[in-house]
This record gives structure tokens, C-alpha cells and sequence, in this order.
């Protein structure tokens, strides 16, 4: 059941949103060569808490941490370690904030120091990726719409979409209707009504897009070891077309 949010509840909603928004600021200049991921965990649950949040991961399912942090051909879900990063690595950083129980949710992928043009590349189609899909979101527009223009531009780049996780609505429970996927036809699937509000997440491989699941049963990895990156935005169907509550500017 998709659960329609009123005006009010998506203000409290940006509450928890521009929270996330700083604190994937602050991590801009904590991601260097050296620096572990467990570092960056800590920081996080102390940022998010100190501001009167509560990092909604950590205990979900069981997950214990307060970030996802996928390193390399990590799709999605790695665990916070104590190993270094390394000059070269391309990290995404996914967490999500609850402010007086409201949530928000957003993956942002990071340049470890210097990276190759490959990863450059990468990241950059990913994050067009993110927002093609979001240039079709409006009142009337369909769900295949939004999956129909990430694919298009990733492959038309040389890239696949990842088809095992998918999108999805959001509100006082991490995870609800309506699933959105980062692939298929236009003009196919749900219509899209004001007041929806849901995650786009397309996770891009460099290679091709099946995947492999960590011990840990979490943690995805790109089958053939190629480089993943993710870009995710929370965002609010509007009478006129699409707030992105995570929106970070510059």
C-alpha cells in the first residue's frame, strides 16, 4: 500500500533530509587516502546524534551499523572495516536519518583521493543516471518512465543497471510501496500521484550487472569484480513536479 504524505508530514521529512544533507557534507572532507571506513562509521552516529537524530541503519534487520559503505566492486550494503582506504578507491557512503520519526535516505558515491578516468566516468554517468530519472518524476508520469531513462543513458555509456535492488517509498518505515526500478519501458507501470514520496538509487557496474552476496548476507558485490557506484536521492511528488528533499548543492 502506497502511504500518501501530506504537506506536513514532507516538511518533517526535509527536517530529517537536511540533516542527511550536512552530514554527507561534513563526510566530503573526512573521505582521504588512509582514513577506514569504521572511522567514518563512528563519525557518522555521532554527527547524526549530537544534532538530535538517530541513525535509522544501525539495528535494522539486524544491520550493525550506522552507514553502508561499499568500496570498489561493493554495490551496496558493505560493512564498515578497519582497513584503509586507498588512493584510487571509489566509495558510496548510503545512510538514513530519523528526526522524530520521520526518515530520509541517501547514497552518495566519494573519490578517494585521485581516481581514474574509468571511475570519473563512472561516477559521473551514475549520477546522470539519478537525475534523468528524477526529470520524469511529476503527477501522471509512470514508474517505467523514471527505470526506462537511467538504463537508456547507462547503456548508451557502456554500463549496466543493476536489477537486484531497487527504489522505493519512504516516509515513517525505511522501506515502502512503491518499489522503483532503474530499468524498463515508458509508459509502463504505476501512476504517479502528489504526495508519493520515494528513494532513486540506480546502481551502475562498469561491467555487466549480476550480482554475488558476502558471507556477511548484506554486502552485494559486482559478479564479475568490475567497479559499482550509487547515487540516491529522497524526493516528494508535487502538484507541479519533484522536490529532492536530499538535495546537497554545492
Amino acid at each position: 500500500m502506497i502511504i500518501i504524505k501530506t504537506e506536513h508530514e514532507i516538511e518533517k521529512m526535509q527536517k530529517a533530509a537536511d540533516l542527511l544533507i550536512a552530514v554527507h557534507k561534513a563526510l566530503r572532507e573526512k573521505i582521504v587516502p588512509g582514513v577506514t571506513t569504521m572511522e567514518l562509521d563512528r563519525f557518522v552516529e555521532k554527527f547524526i546524534t549530537d544534532r538530535g537524530g538517530h541513525p535509522e541503519q544501525k539495528g535494522y534487520q539486524g544491520y550493525p551499523y550506522s552507514i553502508c559503505a561499499s568500496v570498489n566492486d561493493e554495490i551496496c550494503h558493505g560493512f564498515p572495516t578497519d582497513t584503509p582506504l586507498r588512493e584510487g578507491d571509489l566509495l558510496t557512503v548510503d545512510m538514513v536519518v530519523n528526526i522524530g520519526g520521520y526518515l530520509a535516505d541517501s547514497a552518495w558515491s566519494y573519490a578517494v583521493g585521485e581516481v581514474s578516468e574509468e571511475t570519473k566516468k563512472l561516477m559521473d554517468v551514475t549520477k546522470e543516471c539519478l537525475y534523468r530519472g528524477i526529470e520524469k518524476v511529476r503527477p501522471g508520469a509512470r514508474l517505467g518512465d523514471i527505470g526506462n531513462a537511467i538504463q537508456s543513458h547507462a547503456e548508451a555509456n557502456g554500463f549496466s543497471v543493476v536489477r537486484d535492488f531497487v527504489g522505493h517509498g519512504i516516509g515513517k518505515n525505511m522501506h515502502e510501496d512503491p518499489q522503483v526500478l532503474h530499468y524498463g519501458k515508458p509508459d509502463r507501470g504505476l501512476r504517479l500521484q502528489e504526495g508519493m514520496v520515494f528513494t532513486i538509487e540506480p546502481m551502475i557496474n562498469a561491467g555487466d550487472w549480476p550480482i554475488r552476496m558476502d558471507k556477511n548476507g548484506w554486502t552485494a558485490r559486482t559478479k564479475d569484480g568490475s567497479l559499482s557506484c550509487q547515487y540516491e536521492h529522497t524526493l516528494a511528488v508535487t502538484r507541479d513536479g519533484v522536490v529532492v528533499l536530499t538535495e546537497q548543492g554545492e
